[in-house]
């Protein structure tokens, strides 16, 4: 199934983050993110010399949202350094899921990207026993 020209227009907004914002070794993945509300948060992943403090491009624009008191994810989508989309990793999945269970990711499809509900990409999601 064909993006809608929204998410089209997503994924542009992320190509144009990394393309403008990138920085090869150090910020090689861009993210675009578009919350309930209809507003737009884009980021760059924030690279290290010692990699596991490396953090995400999409943590990092859902940290920018909470910032704003705006977290109901809508659609979320990454790109690399070329502009191709890529999918989440688990422990975005697992981020994402957490703010927003409805969520829609845009990932690599075999005609092209495609969107798809983020709890697909993460069956079984850890659930924290409380109390």
């Amino acid at each position: 199934m064909r993006l809608s020209e929204a998410q089209e227009a997503l994924v542009a907004r992320a190509r144009e983050t990394i393309r403008v914002r990138g920085k090869p070794e150090w910020h090689t993945v861009g993210c675009a993110m578009r919350t309930r509300s209809g507003r737009i948060f884009t980021s760059v992943h924030l690279e290290a010399h010692v990699g596991r403090i490396a953090v995400c491009a999409e943590a990092i624009a859902i940290g920018m949202g909470a910032a704003e008191g705006d977290t109901q994810i809508d659609e979320i989508v990454a790109v690399d350094f070329r502009g191709n989309v890529v999918a989440p990793c688990g422990m975005c999945r697992e981020l994402i899921l957490d703010y927003s269970p409805q969520a829609t990711a845009i990932v690599p499809g075999s005609a092209g990207p495609v969107a798809v509900p983020v709890a697909e990409l993460l069956p079984s999601k850890y659930h924290r026993l409380d109390g």
